[in-house]
């Protein structure tokens, strides 16, 4: 099965993906682990991307992709993958459904988890104070759920059509959080919807 993990900056993408790791042996692609390893390889692509996250802009859709595309390359025998900030534009989203497609493969599920900007500004302050990421300033990491809310909007509806969306409060605990996406994915093996968003199923009249 491969699985996106939906949701802004700060959403607990990264905790879940980890423990779906443990519980249920995917692999997860985490754009934002791979970019700071790029990073911090001091490498001229990782200047490149270094520039680009310090100031809270987003990373070129051909450096992601790429990204993402050696890994599925690395790992072919892979029982299925947890996409993790990624997708974040309708290009990539595209690009990723033409890549699985070339290797007979498909996104299965999309879950996106659902929290208030107010609590995870809160929560990415306290991770700065902690961590000190320079990706994680308060300043820098507003313009990136301001990036975020404008350019990956469209997927909800893009991933909603498909079938394939699936909404989590993300505001919950962690282990509740982990249990509701686990409904989702037994329940939703086969890529069908079984729990509509709310918001996107009045807006498609479903």
């Amino acid at each position: 099965m491969n699985l996106v993990l939906f949701g802004p900056p700060a959403a607990g993408k990264g905790t879940q993906a980890k423990k779906l790791v443990t519980d249920r042996g995917l692999i997860q692609l985490s754009t934002g682990d791979m970019l700071r390893a790029a990073r911090a390889s001091g490498s001229d692509l990782g200047k490149q991307v270094a520039e680009i996250m310090d100031t809270g802009g987003l990373v070129s859709d051909e450096i992601v992709i790429a990204l993402i595309e050696e890994q599925l390359d690395n790992n072919p025998n892979a029982a299925g993958f947890i996409f993790d900030g990624f997708p974040r534009t309708l290009p990539q989203a595209e690009a990723l459904d033409a890549s699985l497609k070339s290797r007979n493969q498909k996104v299965d599920c999309v879950i996106r988890l659902c929290v208030e900007d107010a609590s995870i500004i809160n929560r990415i302050g306290a991770r700065f104070e902690k961590q000190g990421r320079p990706d994680d300033n308060p300043e820098t990491f507003k313009k990136r759920l301001e990036a975020y809310h404008t350019n990956t909007a469209p997927l909800l509806p893009y991933y909603s059509k498909q079938g394939k969306l699936t909404e989590v409060d993300g505001m919950a605990d962690i282990d509740t959080v982990a249990s509701s996406i686990a409904r989702v994915l037994d329940t939703n093996g086969n890529g069908k919807q079984v729990e509509k968003p709310s918001f996107w199923a009045r807006l498609f009249g479903r």
